[in-house]
């Protein structure tokens, strides 16, 4: 789907690669085309430092003499596949219903992505939240940095508290404001 404001044409379609080192990566339009640029600062104006290869994005466009770019991220989907690692929690995670956990207002302790997992501390508690890629990669994130503010569903796993949904700061707090006016 294409739709054209007076702010740019608007555009849906699939996160192609994004490096939060390099500070970029790219997009591919659902209707085809270039592919279009997007840049870790406009990224950041949505709330994320990172997004997950294959996340389905709507984002606003701009042309330019150097090619198609976002300018605004409007909204991020995880990656829809079937290929997501089995977790050794995974029973925990599917009788938990994890949309119905509380989001929980937290702050990354680190994350290391090449390790695969990493810690969150949720305010005004002292245990760590542990955090595994493969939720990071289903919650539509590629990386976390540390002190980055985070939303989190957590459950009780075998071995402590663990996340089973993260999203950016701004993305939860809007999911929240939504819950409770509904």
């Amino acid at each position: 789907m294409t739709e054209i404001s007076e702010l740019g044409e608007i555009v849906q379609g699939k996160v192609k690669w994004f490096d939060p080192v390099k500070g970029f990566g790219f997009v591919v339009s659902d209707s085809g085309g270039a592919d279009i640029l997007l840049h870790a600062n406009v990224l950041r104006n949505f709330g994320q430092s990172s997004v997950a290869d294959a996340a389905g994005v709507e984002i606003r466009i701009q042309k330019t003499a150097r090619g198609v770019q976002a300018t605004e991220v409007l909204s991020i989907a995880p990656p829809e596949t079937d290929s997501f690692t089995e977790l050794e929690d995974e029973e925990f995670l599917s009788m938990a219903g994890s949309v119905e956990t509380p989001l929980e207002p937290a702050r990354v302790k680190w994350f290391d992505k090449a390790k695969g997992f990493g810690f969150a501390n949720v305010f005004g508690r002292p245990e760590d939240i542990f955090i595994h890629v493969e939720i990071l990669r289903r919650s539509g994130l590629a990386d976390l940095q540390s002190g980055e503010a985070v939303g989190l569903r957590v459950i009780e796993g075998k071995r402590g508290r663990m996340a089973t949904i993260v999203s950016s700061w701004e993305t939860a707090l809007h999911d929240t404001v939504a819950e409770i006016e509904a």
